[in-house]
């Protein structure tokens, strides 16, 4: 009986074996052939690692790492700001306000007991503003604190008013419904409005990105239902990505069919809002017509939220972002993180376009020069300055620094007395 027993264990152990080598062997095939269809499909070898990271940046790679989700799923809709962030549901971040942007509650008065400037902008003012809860660096508010005096003598505090793929007019927007809240504001944007500035667009200035249509429900085909489908394969993407199998052709396969297949758009739907945000024809197809009109609806957005400000005796400045194409000296590893350089020139002439705004008393600054003698890495990709996982960066330490000096010379701030 002993010996009958010990050949069971024997046939069912090589069985066991079998079937894992069979199943190695499986995924290795799946491997290889997912490595050769990519490579026919781009034309190249890419790497799994490059492949999952070529559509992202650091912002959007922190939202995904902090909820567990894909950055869509941490997305909320609104009615009047197009996306901000979901607050309380299953991929929501932790730093989330009471309108869905990071940080501190936005208000429904004016304070008394602080000097507030709403700063907004894109993912690099939300950066700056900070995405993470204390005690992560508040870099422009710190440097406020720190060296200058508040006009009505109260402590700075900087409203993060920015996120992910926002442009104009969602700045002004913003703005708009809190004017008559804060003391300040300051923008910090170009990067993602020099994308509508550009030969080849046929689509309005105001065109929001597309995480407009991954945050709305009413570009969802099969409703809630299927949202929970998509926070439920982005948790499983995330793990994927998060593990060994970055390394994977086949994980990637994987996580592109998951995308794919909860996608939360109608076709449908897509289509008729890119009919909505379409150019007239006549302006899209003549190239000096098109840069006109685009780079006009820029300055008319600053000369409404100058003009608001002034209505409400709040103080205004608007801030022109550096970019990895103009004036610093990059690093190998900051040229590998941002391969597209070619709209430098473009992004030049659009800053000193809106330059000559201050002709007419509007406070525009130009912050392109402010790393130029930065020989050290300052860029994480195109646009974004490396942050440590505590929230610490010296790329927006050096842009908080200039912005507040620039701030308390247009604003008349008296500097505090050095400890």
């Amino acid at each position: 009986m002993i010996g009958l027993g010990a050949s069971v264990v024997k046939r069912t152990g090589l069985k066991i074996f079998s079937i894992l080598v069979g199943i190695g062997i499986a995924l290795l095939c799946f491997e290889v052939g997912a490595t050769a269809w990519l490579t026919l499909r781009d034309g190249k070898y890419t790497s799994a690692a490059k492949l999952f990271t070529q559509n992202t940046n650091t912002f959007v790679e922190a939202a995904a790492r902090e909820s567990g989700c894909r950055y869509g799923d941490t997305l909320f809709p609104h009615p009047y700001l197009a996306f901000v962030h979901s607050k309380g549901q299953p991929c929501s971040l932790r730093n989330i306000n009471n309108i869905g942007l990071f940080g501190e509650d936005f208000p429904d008065q004016r304070r008394t007991d602080r000097f507030v400037v709403l700063l907004t902008g894109g993912s690099v003012a939300a950066q700056l503003g900070q995405m993470y809860p204390k005690p992560a660096p508040r870099y422009l508010e710190d440097e406020l604190n720190r060296n200058y005096v508040s006009p009505n003598g109260k402590p700075f505090l900087v409203l993060n008013g920015g996120d992910g793929a926002w442009k104009q007019p969602q700045q002004t927007i913003l703005f708009s419904i809190y004017a008559n809240f804060v003391d300040a504001v300051v923008t910090l944007d170009g990067y993602n409005e020099q994308l509508m500035i550009q030969p080849g667009v046929v689509s309005r200035f105001e065109l929001p990105g597309n995480n407009f249509l991954d945050a709305n429900p009413i570009a969802a085909q099969d409703g809630f239902g299927k949202v929970v489908v998509s926070w439920m394969a982005g948790r499983v993407a995330a793990w994927i990505q998060s593990g060994f199998l970055e390394n994977s052709h086949g994980a990637y396969l994987l996580v592109e069919g998951l995308s794919q297949l909860t996608t939360k758009t109608d076709p449908r739907t897509a289509k008729l809002f890119w009919e909505m945000m379409k150019l007239p024809q006549d302006i899209y197809d003549d190239p000096n017509k098109l840069m006109a009109h685009q780079i006009e609806q820029y300055r008319k957005y600053i000369r409404i939220m100058d003009m608001t400000a002034r209505h409400y005796n709040v103080k205004s400045m608007f801030f022109l972002q550096p970019v990895p194409a103009v004036d610093k000296p990059l690093t190998e590893e900051e040229k590998r993180a941002t391969p597209d350089m070619t709209y430098g020139k473009r992004y030049v002439g659009i800053v000193r376009d809106l330059e000559t705004l201050n002709e007419g008393g509007i406070a525009v600054r130009s912050l392109l020069d402010i790393y130029a003698g930065e020989k050290e890495t300052i860029y994480a990709d195109s646009i974004h300055a490396y942050q440590a996982p505590d929230g610490e960066s010296r790329g927006y330490r050096i842009m908080a620094a200039r912005m507040a000096r620039d701030m308390a010379q247009g604003w008349d701030l008296k500097a505090k007395a050095k400890q």
